[in-house]
């Protein structure tokens, strides 16, 4: 029987994440909520439920999803909100941040049951990818101290940045420094401070000793703000995989590529955009002369829809399986239907073991999507 790809969530693995960052709420005295652009796979909320998370939502259709999925409203950062949809915000989020005073001006409600916040600019980030990166000069991101002239806008109750991407405690130790010096005034008068997302506190790595003491620190500075973290990556990292076929063996130039069943501009677009070389279950990362060595191709038409290369101890053949791992958050929000290229299925690896189909796509839904 021919196999389709498929994405691989395993219940286990995003279990002990979310049980980890429960434990770093309870400890620290902090408010964790799971960003959708990087995981949204909705029929997953029931365990979401179980812990309690809420969401944050830069979209109306976001935060619908989170209002309906976890049955709480979301926090919501957009730059920039559509006044047609303004009733939809508020109805779906209790806490909304502006990115621009002019934004600020027009849309404020002081009637609305919502908490407003303001994006600012610490002026320093450590992402070294300019792609990621939201405190390069020029910036569409975040008020200056110069904006705030140290004080909140009348109405507004909480700051909101957002600076990281995979980061460590440490950084963000650096990140509040830059706060606490250049927004004094306004961070005196908050009520809170989303601390955005990038924190990746599930990678093994990751010092939650020294996140929990710098969270503590800054709250005994600041005992009147909450503080509340959004990262999307963190709940599903290292939660499950992308299974792959080898469809066809091209050699080309002295050059043998594996052409698969997935596609890395339509699945794995991160790989392209950032770029990052995936890790490849039993292959060698690097080319290990001796072995049979192969580019993975993906099966559009994009000339570019390749990585490379990866060593395997026995040669492949069609049919075989290719499993990349760690490949659940952002993978699954991002893929798109370029050239008509399927969606992997959705699969839920549950506890006992067995795989539960959340998903599978057909023609019907990418007809729709061009309708």
């Amino acid at each position: 029987m021919e196999m389709y790809p498929r994405y691989v969530v395993e219940e286990s693995r995003l279990r002990r994440n979310l049980e980890l960052i429960c434990r770093i709420e309870e400890e620290a005295g902090v408010e964790f909520i799971v960003a959708f652009k990087a995981f949204a796979l909705w029929k997953t909320f029931p365990i979401f439920q179980e812990y309690g998370f809420g969401s944050t939502a830069s979209s109306p259709w976001e935060a619908r999803l989170g209002f309906e999925g976890l049955t709480r409203r979301a926090h919501a950062f957009s730059p920039a909100y559509r006044h047609a949809d303004w009733a939809e915000w508020t109805r779906y989020c209790s806490h909304i941040t502006f990115n621009s005073l002019g934004q600020y001006r027009a849309l404020y409600d002081a009637g609305a049951d919502v908490s407003y916040g303001v994006r600012i600019n610490p002026g320093y980030s450590p992402v070294e990818t300019d792609l990621y990166n939201p405190a390069l000069p020029g910036s569409r991101f975040g008020l200056s101290p110069e904006d705030l002239q140290g004080h909140l806008p009348e109405g507004v109750e909480g700051l909101h940045l957002h600076v990281l991407c995979e980061g460590n405690s440490f950084q963000l130790e650096k990140v509040l420094s830059f706060v606490e010096q250049r927004f004094a005034g306004p961070l005196a008068e908050a009520r809170w401070l989303n601390l955005g997302g990038g924190h990746l506190v599930t990678h093994k790595e990751y010092d939650v000793n020294h996140l929990i003491a710098v969270l503590k620190a800054f709250r005994q500075r600041h005992p009147k703000v909450h503080l509340i973290l959004e990262p999307g990556s963190a709940f599903a990292w290292q939660t499950g995989f992308l299974e792959s076929h080898v469809m066809d063996l091209v050699t080309h130039d002295g050059i043998t590529t594996a052409i698969l069943d997935v596609s890395f501009t339509c699945h794995m677009p991160d790989c392209l955009e950032m770029p990052y070389k995936p890790v490849v279950r039993g292959a060698h990362q690097e080319p290990v002369e001796g072995l049979p060595t192969y580019r993975l191709g993906g099966n559009s038409c994009l000339s570019g829809d390749y990585l490379g290369d990866w060593s395997f101890d026995t040669p492949l053949s069609i049919g075989d399986t290719i499993i990349f791992e760690d490949m659940i958050h952002y993978t699954t929000v991002k893929t798109n239907l370029f050239n008509g290229v399927a969606h992997p299925d959705l699969i839920l690896r549950q506890l006992d073991g067995t795989d539960k189909l959340l998903r599978h796509f057909d023609y019907a839904d990418y007809k729709e999507r061009m309708d």
